[in-house]
């Protein structure tokens, strides 16, 4: 399968507030296969520019591409990654050699400059990232608090939810859809769970944390249980999606094996896998849930340890968006995302798959 990867990055600053964004195109550029956007904390141009390539070739390997048209407005790794100028900067060398790894595992690739005014959708990801970066900047030196976004109307203290993705199961590893089955976190996804937790202890006044029941997302919460000394509480409707018959199957093999349902399932909330849940039920307990946890913890900063359908779910509603989201987000294992849910109704997100702990 032939795609086209238009990625880019930026820094307010440089270095400043920095983030990236990439978008997967079929070769016809006809239609978005996957986005990719990320707020990378503090770091030059040229940085976020190489992750932005970064993240659209993984997601190009992730769709099963062989071959890729590379196309971005940062001449330098354009250049570089052509092989015509070299590479210096240190922290250039390494995101050079993690590209070029990337790099060689289709079967052809090529890198073309274009102009910025042909980039506009890459653009716009890596804006909305850098806009989350600089939402991040402390109120105050080592407050672990955020500055109230000013621009909202919404009054009172809001509940503080830190929305924390379990850490890599061997299912994650082979990308299968896992949603009911009960997979334990592997070496790798203990320490990305003990990294998560190490960093979320650094913060302030955190009241509670909550939980799905299957076993990795307990395991998460443990260790976050550990770092800050208190007991995690299962909620039940913070379970992942029921994938139902494709329980364990990889994407390609639930669309070959389904294609018709998997085709609606990708477009349409309301439809449910063979045997499963569709999106649109899951909603519904994630509201149950977010109610709940509102309720219960009023005004408190809260854990909330879950998979990757229930944490995008808290943050569409958090937006108040359509479903598109849930299909475009993407999140990454032991990643933080933030959302507040005001007294008067009102919402906000502060921070989407934050993984600068993991690095």
């Amino acid at each position: 399968m032939k795609v086209i990867v238009e990625a880019d990055g930026g820094s307010r600053g440089n270095p400043g507030p920095a983030g990236y964004g990439a978008v997967v195109f079929t070769g016809d550029h006809a239609h978005i296969l996957a986005e990719r956007a990320e707020s990378i904390g503090t770091a030059t141009n040229n940085v976020a520019e190489y992750e932005g390539l970064i993240a659209g070739l993984t997601a190009a390997i992730e769709l099963g591409a062989d071959e890729v048209d590379v196309r971005m407005d940062s001449k330098l790794v354009v250049e570089q990654m052509s092989g015509r100028w070299q590479v210096k900067h240190a922290d250039m060398q390494s995101r050079f050699r993690r590209a070029q790894d990337l790099a060689q595992g289709f079967s052809r690739i090529t890198f073309t400059w274009i102009p910025r005014a042909e980039n506009s959708h890459a653009d716009s990801l890596a804006n909305q990232a850098m806009d989350g970066a600089a939402a991040m900047e402390p109120a105050k030196a080592g407050a672990g608090e955020y500055r109230s976004p000013g621009w909202t109307s919404s009054t009172g203290k809001p509940t503080r939810l830190l929305l924390l993705r379990h850490g890599q199961t061997a299912l994650s590893i082979e990308q299968r859809y896992s949603g009911r089955g009960n997979p334990p976190l592997t070496e790798t996804g203990l320490a990305q769970a003990q990294a998560a937790a190490e960093s979320i202890a650094k913060r302030a006044d955190i009241g509670a944390i909550v939980c799905s029941p299957l076993g990795r997302t307990m395991q998460t919460a443990a260790e976050v249980g550990k770092a800050i000394g208190i007991e995690p509480v299962v909620m039940p409707d913070l379970i992942e999606t029921d994938f139902g018959a494709w329980e364990g199957l990889t994407f390609a093999e639930a669309a070959a094996q389904y294609p018709a349902v998997h085709r609606r399932w990708l477009a349409d909330e309301t439809v449910a896998p063979p045997n499963g849940e569709s999106f649109a039920a899951v909603r519904e307990r994630i509201i149950t849930a977010r109610n709940a946890i509102c309720e219960r913890y009023t005004d408190q900063t809260v854990v909330v340890v879950s998979h990757v359908t229930p944490i995008k779910t808290l943050l569409q509603l958090a937006l108040g968006v359509g479903p598109a989201l849930l299909y475009r987000l993407h999140l990454d294992l032991a990643s933080l995302s933030i959302a507040e849910f005001y007294p008067d109704g009102g919402s906000a997100v502060r921070l989407v798959n934050d993984t600068s702990y993991l690095k």
